[in-house]
């Protein structure tokens, strides 16, 4: 792969094991929350500039098939360098 330029578009999607449906994503730069998307599990960086770089991680809920309940999820971290 490439690497990434200014102006160059990335989307983070965030997804749960398995392709499970996550809900209620929230997106994280560098432990920071960046916005909390509701329903939407993208995260478009467009254009890009250099102070996107970083350590991106979603959070949201995941449906458990085994207790069968929605269980707050953390995604290992993205490095992102412009």
């Amino acid at each position: 792969a490439r690497g990434l330029l200014e102006g160059d578009t990335v989307t983070l999607r965030c997804r749960g094991w398995r392709n499970r449906t996550v809900t209620g994503v929230s997106f994280y730069r560098d432990e920071k929350e960046l916005r909390v998307l509701g329903n939407g599990t993208e995260l478009s960086l467009s254009p890009l500039q250099l102070n996107h770089s970083g350590r991106y991680r979603c959070r949201g809920s995941v449906y458990s098939d085994v207790s069968q309940v929605w269980k707050a999820s953390v995604s290992v971290p993205v490095p992102v360098t412009v």
